[in-house]
């Protein structure tokens, strides 16, 4: 059988670092996992409803959770910040607010920042994004890889690989459709590479999207 391990978690404390921060008691733990949860749900559920791109598209990279007694730190990595920041001030109080209400929480503060990536188009979460959003308006798949991986390729990365997995064009069998480009080593942990895996509802059924994109090399 072939043994598969996530490349993130495969390469923590080398190239790869944590996306929460914090300490919790043991018994304790599961709750701030699931606190961890919420807020992640809270701010995606919040940029869904307020915020539509053209194609869209949220472009959350990824959000990281910092905790102390009396506070909370948010950081969101996103693509496409300027939606966000056009009117900042009152969006990001609202999610504030939103986020709060969601957790409950009266005795910690909650701190939220936004930073931008250069590179959207570099990072796996705002492709597979992309994909999805291309594969739910019936662009054929292997367009949309292909569309996926030129975009990369403007973003400076060694290699990339994408996958499609489930009743692609609404055919009765599920399969599996790959296609790489340049270089990904899954087997080197020193080599930087950037993973996700993102469920897509289509009209046919759930696709699965898997990319892997191999930034760089230590």
């Amino acid at each position: 059988m072939g043994q598969k391990i996530n490349p993130l978690g495969f390469r923590l404390g080398t190239t790869q670092s944590h996306h929460s921060l914090w300490f919790a008691q043991p018994k304790k733990y599961s709750e701030g996992l699931e606190e961890d949860k919420k807020i992640r749900d809270c701010i995606k559920n919040y940029v869904q409803k307020n915020i539509r791109i053209s194609s869209g598209m949220e472009g959350i990279a990824r959000i990281e959770i910092q905790k102390r007694i009396d506070l909370i730190q948010i950081i969101i990595y996103m693509g496409f910040p300027k939606l966000l920041i056009e009117d900042k001030p009152r969006r990001v109080e609202e999610l504030q607010m939103n986020v709060q209400k969601e957790l409950k929480c009266v005795n910690r503060k909650l701190n939220i920042a936004i930073t931008r990536i250069y590179n959207p188009y570099g990072d796996p979460n705002i492709l597979a994004e992309f994909i999805a959003g291309q594969l739910k308006n019936r662009v054929s798949f292997r367009k949309a890889m292909k569309k996926a991986i030129e975009l990369t390729e403007q973003a400076n990365t060694k290699g990339i690989q994408v996958q499609i997995a489930g009743r692609i064009d609404g055919k009765e069998i599920a399969r599996v459709e790959w296609i790489r480009e340049g270089r990904v080593p899954l087997q080197t942990i020193e080599a930087k590479i950037d993973y996700c895996s993102y469920t897509v509802r289509t009209i046919y059924g759930v696709l699965g999207i898997k990319i892997w994109i191999f930034v760089d090399e230590k």
